[in-house]
């Protein structure tokens, strides 16, 4: 008689692995030229738990040119309980990376495969104000805060974007300026828009809560800003989506190392 091992006990702080779930694409949606919204839904909407955050992100499996397993991970634009639906916003360049592609080509009836969501950040409601920044890859965290943003919010939200054909009609509350910086032909993470706007921005009394998500070399920018500004740790949701000049693949990988690290600003 054969005795099976028992299952080893998860480690203590263990991250649990998030379980895959099949979607499928409802339909897909241009919404700048370089922006393309997929919406997903079907059976497996069900099994889809949400979170509070406004920064919720999935993994989505792909496969890529070799034939290996990978995954892309992207914020989540809306949730839609009464459709029983998920949007992502994908920003596309071209043929370029594995997602964008996807969502370009996406039709309705095909799969898609999540895990998640995970997230970190909501506007904090006892705040005297609030700082939304980043580029278009936060540009559906920063639109989604803004949504549930209260009416007699205020604030300011920086978007680091193209051209005024990318810009999008964003609701906010009427307390909240949004400012959208165009780098025209340049890449993010070739312009310094965004360090350079918050560092002129009169700084507002008060208690102020910050989002600020992009590229890395960007966000490294303005936690040099915050840290002058003294914005404490507290306050702040920093973090870089992605790295200019480097595949998905190597950065996450960099995280690791030193130049992947974004230093933290005081507590």
């Amino acid at each position: 008689m054969s005795v099976s091992a028992p299952a080893p006990s998860p480690t203590p702080g263990a991250r649990r692995p998030r379980a895959q779930i099949a979607l499928t694409v409802l339909r897909s949606e241009e919404l700048t030229p370089h922006l393309v919204r997929v919406v997903l839904g079907g059976p497996g909407f069900d099994e889809f738990e949400s979170n509070d955050k406004t920064d919720k992100y999935v993994k989505i499996l792909f496969t890529d040119s070799d034939g290996h397993d990978v995954t892309r991970t992207y914020t989540v634009r809306e949730v839609n309980a009464a459709e029983k639906s998920i949007s992502i916003d994908f920003v596309v360049h071209g043929d370029e990376g594995l997602a964008g592609p996807w969502a370009a080509a996406a039709k309705s009836g095909d799969t898609a495969i999540i895990s998640g969501p995970g997230g970190g950040y909501a506007p904090d409601a006892s705040a005297d104000w609030h700082l939304l920044v980043g580029d278009e890859s936060a540009l559906p965290a920063i639109a989604s805060a803004l949504d549930t943003l209260p009416a007699t919010a205020r604030g300011v939200a920086f978007i680091e974007t193209y051209s005024d054909a990318d810009v999008l009609d964003l609701h906010a509350p009427a307390g909240v300026d949004v400012r959208w910086l165009l780098r025209g032909q340049r890449r993010a993470g070739e312009a310094t828009l965004l360090a350079e706007a918050v560092s002129q921005h009169p700084w507002d009394e008060g208690r102020v809560h910050v989002f600020a998500h992009g590229e890395r070399g960007a966000m490294k920018q303005l936690r040099d800003v915050f840290k002058q500004r003294g914005v404490t740790r507290a306050q702040l949701s920093l973090s870089g989506y992605w790295a200019f000049g480097r595949t998905e693949d190597r950065f996450q990988a960099e995280k690791r190392e030193p130049v992947g690290v974004i230093e933290p600003v005081s507590d």
